[in-house]
């Protein structure tokens, strides 16, 4: 559980919102039609002098719902065998169950109202989570229903880079390129760029709330 001080200053940062880094491995790009095969999700905290920093990070790998479509090129970019037992891979329902939980506790920790997704491209992202849980009927989803923090953008603003591994790189944030492709390494570098991008934006004077805890 978040300290009251931490609690208030990110409730007040993002309006009410606590940002979530969403990454997602798919069979495709059509979010009604093609298989969801990975999710992973990174939530975020603050320190005591309001600096975003990296909290928890979940992953599942995903069984294809019934009847999903499986585009070959896609597998072939990302390297996922959906059939490959190793996978360890849970139903769904199962994956969507187990993130959503997350969410929803690091929300109430952190006394905000709703998630809101954060990813790199992230409405592709953000398509597949909501079609997901429209899939499997999550009557609670914690997900902001269109509302999300974009790192692309934001680090095209911020860094003069839109490619993740590219805007890690000029942020100084080491990036393996044979590691990318998998949801939970793109997500937790993701997560890294965006708290990057805000604490820089903080350090610039731009966001620099100064609240008395006593």
């Amino acid at each position: 559980m978040a300290n009251s001080s931490i609690t208030q200053l990110m409730t007040e940062r993002f309006r009410g919102y606590l940002p979530i880094v969403i990454d997602v491995e798919t069979a495709g790009f059509n979010s009604k039609t093609d298989a969801l095969l990975e999710i992973a999700a990174v939530t975020l905290t603050m320190d005591e002098q309001g600096y975003l920093i990296v909290d928890q990070s979940f992953e599942a790998h995903v069984e294809p719902f019934e009847g999903a479509n499986l585009e070959q090129s896609a597998l072939d970019f990302t390297g996922i065998d959906p059939s490959d037992p190793n996978r360890q891979a849970i139903s769904e329902l199962e994956a969507m169950e187990m993130i959503f939980k997350a969410v929803r506790k690091a929300v109430k920790a952190h006394g905000c109202k709703r998630a809101i997704l954060v990813g790199h491209n992230a409405s592709f992202d953000h398509g597949f989570v909501m079609e997901a849980a429209e899939r499997c009927e999550l009557k609670r989803n914690p997900f902001h229903p269109f509302s999300t923090f974009d790192t692309a953008t934001l680090s095209g603003l911020a860094y003069g880079q839109t490619v993740l591994a590219r805007g890690c790189e000029i942020a100084g944030i080491p990036f393996d390129g044979k590691k990318a492709h998998s949801a939970l390494y793109d997500t937790e570098k993701t997560a890294d760029l965006f708290c990057s991008i805000v604490n820089r934006w903080k350090d610039l004077g731009g966001w620099d709330m100064v609240l008395d805890y006593q």
